[in-house]
């Protein structure tokens, strides 16, 4: 009696190994995204309106790409340059390249200044000069202001709200389809004297104006694998890759939205330890994190950023030539 109970056991548990192989199996080909699923969102941060060609390479960009992304700033000198911001978007029209551009200020030497109702509604006026090359146009309203640095000496999230309100209205009253976008927030940032946790500036901005955030159309995140930039992609903590499900839980309890979000910064800095990992990290983190259906571009930084403070983010080296970072990137999103 006591042997065919073994048996009956046995055979059960089999039947369960195999109903979980046969599980898992089809849930790895039913949830596990398609390539095309996560290329359909790939982008990269340029510095300049010259580099299109090379995040076109990047990209393996051809006719028969449905769509890539590319985040670019636009200073207050741009507005001078027409005929290059006109090329640029030429050539994205051509390449099916959907610009998401942040508006920057000026470098006073220490920090970026706090931007004027001026200085604004020149840098809308002048994207309103060019074609998109798509209904919906992306504008990000400046940059980590969670940073002194980054506002004009000042942690002032009031008035950071204020320049983003202004902003929004402005821009949506030009029926050009402007997407307004908030500048992201360092989400590794403590709480001191030069920066200010993301968290707590975002509910000061509330408490400034509790329905800021009503008016911005797409969520922006700045979503690192910190610490230190070289962080692995299995961390889910606030300043993670996973950041931005962080924003969007925070944003859905005070606002009762869903947002979608683009990542417009991300991707690790290069060293010894990361680059042996790279080519991993970039696989499982597209197919594992920004495969979430609410992402909508993902741009990592940066594409030309050596020499300078940048360069352990470069894609592209001083000498011009492709670095690690560029071909894992490249053979994450296009092989």
């Amino acid at each position: 009696m006591e042997y065919i109970k073994i048996v009956k056991i046995v055979k059960l548990k089999r039947k369960l190994l195999l109903a979980t192989i046969i599980f898992t199996t089809l849930l790895f080909f039913v949830v596990r995204p398609t390539h095309a699923q996560i290329n359909n969102k790939a982008g990269v941060h340029i510095l300049h309106t010259g580099e299109i060609d090379d995040a076109i390479a990047l990209l393996k960009i051809n006719p028969n790409t449905e769509k890539a992304f590319v985040t670019i700033p636009l200073s207050l000198s741009d507005i001078n340059r027409e005929s290059d911001w006109k090329l640029f978007f030429k050539k994205a029209e051509q390449y099916k390249i959907i610009p998401i551009v942040r508006l920057v200020s000026e470098f006073d030497g220490k920090h970026w200044t706090i931007p004027t109702r001026k200085n604004i509604t020149n840098q809308i006026s002048f994207l309103s000069k060019f074609d998109w090359p798509q209904d919906e146009r992306y504008i990000i309203v400046f940059n980590e202001p969670n940073h002194r640095s980054e506002f004009g000496g000042q942690l002032d999230p009031a008035e950071y709200t204020r320049i983003l309100r202004f902003t929004a209205d402005w821009a949506h009253t030009e029926n050009l389809n402007y997407k307004i976008l908030p500048a992201a927030m360092d989400l590794a940032a403590p709480n001191g004297p030069l920066t200010m946790e993301a968290f707590t500036y975002l509910n000061l901005m509330l408490k400034e104006d509790e329905n800021i955030f009503e008016k911005i159309d797409y969520w922006n995140s700045h979503s690192y694998p910190n610490p230190g930039f070289i962080s692995s992609p299995y961390r889910t903590g606030q300043n993670s890759l996973r950041g931005f499900q962080h924003e969007l839980n925070f944003l859905k309890k005070r606002t009762d939205r869903e947002f979608k979000v683009f990542i417009t910064e991300t991707g690790w800095l290069s060293n010894t330890l990361t680059d042996h990992w790279l080519d991993y990290y970039y696989k499982y983190t597209a197919e594992q994190i920004w495969s979430d259906e609410r992402i909508l571009a993902v741009t990592p930084f940066i594409l030309r950023g050596d020499p300078g403070p940048f360069s352990g983010f470069a894609f592209i080296d001083r000498h011009g030539l492709p670095t690690k970072q560029y071909y894992s990137y490249q053979k994450t999103f296009t092989e």
